[in-house]
């Protein structure tokens, strides 16, 4: 494949060569876009906005947050739940009928915390059976009411596990090993419940599936993800082992459901889902969070779009290049540009803190396209502009349109 097929393939695979729905999305348009990435991963920064609920943005446009709350944390019996959490690319929602293939994961998290578990239940015998117990009894419940409900306040203990209480982390440890989820969150806090009350009966009935059996469908359902990728690739889309991985893809490659690729400009062999679909062009524009997963795997974004991109979150304020929250900008197929993003809530405005182009671009068609961008982000967000501060070479131009 030539890079420009590999990418158009790429960006098919994850819903940028699909057009946007032109009235109001709805629950319709959520699956389709959850059937090509596969799951939404999560993360605590609010800076602009939650992690879970960009990526559809970016396929869909503007569309009702409703429809991820209702899916993951909201069901009813005319719309069950369609995502459930769990750890699969880092903390992610996941369709509930993966649950699982995840359980191998859950074996290895009961055996990575168990001098960890033991050490709590050496100071503070039968906690589990507590929490679970406790947990039956008032579900859905946050760490904190556990704590509460199970005798007060609980001494924290210095270093590790970042101070959490003997409760949260053996709360903690049963939601890694499957033996509690997440019911609904409140303001993001995670409330806990037992998983039958939560997954489909069929769902928790479903016989074990053989971990390398569940290697093989994960691994699978990255490829739909990625369109073409190197198996290394397709192992960080759920974080399998490299082992385990490699035996997946040389299965899927033996069933035909892979089809090995030679890509210029890539070091490894790359692997095409037989399914994949190469565009002519991809047009349109997107802007898309450093937890999208187009660009997640930092190598591989550089590999396809020749764009350098690291999250600065944990870099000095001082030392970063580009920004707290950068968001590249994807048009007509190409990243093209990037800009430190902000929601000021207080203010009612999206704050662009920084605005950067990639070399080479047409400057006066990103400026505009971007700035039009900015404005749908705005308004999706219930913000009534977007300000355009100092920092990077479009930053002049972008304010002139916004």
């Amino acid at each position: 494949m030539t890079p420009s097929a590999a990418r158009r393939t790429a960006l098919a695979a994850q819903g940028f060569a699909d057009t946007r729905p032109t009235g109001v999305p709805t629950r319709r348009h959520l699956q389709r876009a959850l059937d090509r990435v596969q799951l939404l991963q999560l993360d605590s920064v609010n800076v602009a906005v939650r992690a879970h609920y960009m990526p559809l943005f970016s396929r869909l446009g503007p569309y009702p947050t409703s429809l991820v709350d209702d899916a993951a944390w909201s069901p009813t019996a005319r719309r069950p739940r369609l995502l459930v959490e769990f750890w699969a690319h880092e903390a992610s929602l996941i369709p509930v009928e993966d649950w699982p293939l995840l359980r191998w994961r859950m074996d290895q998290y009961e055996t990575r915390y168990a001098r960890h578990v033991s050490r709590i239940a050496a100071q503070s015998p039968g906690l589990v059976d507590d929490v679970l117990a406790t947990v039956k009894d008032l579900g859905p419940v946050a760490a904190g009411t556990l704590e509460t409900a199970l005798g007060g306040a609980v001494p924290r203990a210095k270093g590790g596990w970042w101070n959490r209480s003997d409760v949260k982390h053996i709360c903690e440890y049963l939601f890694a090993t499957g033996q509690l989820t997440t019911a609904t969150r409140v303001g993001f806090q995670r409330l806990y419940d037992l998983p039958e009350r939560v997954l489909p009966a069929a769902v928790m009935a479903a016989p074990r599936i053989p971990d390398d059996e569940a290697a093989r469908q994960l691994t699978l359902r990255a490829a739909v993800a990625h369109g073409v990728g190197t198996e290394k690739d397709l192992r960080d889309y759920y974080r399998l082992d490299p082992a385990r991985s490699q035996r997946a893809v040389a299965e899927l490659v033996e069933e035909g459901l892979l089809e090995p690729v030679s890509v210029p400009g890539w070091r490894h062999v790359g692997y095409r889902h037989v399914s994949a679909r190469t565009p002519r062009k991809v047009q349109g524009r997107a802007l898309l969070c450093p937890f999208d997963p187009l660009i997640w795997e930092r190598d591989r974004a550089e590999r396809l779009f020749g764009f350098r991109y690291r999250i600065e979150i944990y870099v000095p304020e001082a030392q970063r290049v580009y920004g707290y929250y950068v968001f590249p900008f994807l048009l007509d197929g190409e990243l093209v540009a990037r800009v430190d993003l902000k929601a000021d809530r207080a203010a009612g405005v999206l704050r662009v803190q920084g605005a950067y182009g990639e070399d080479g671009c047409d400057v006066g068609r990103v400026v505009s396209e971007l700035g039009a961008e900015l404005g749908v982000m705005a308004r999706w967000l219930g913000l009534a502009g977007v300000v355009v501060g100092e920092r990077g070479e479009l930053a002049g131009a972008l304010r002139k349109v916004v």
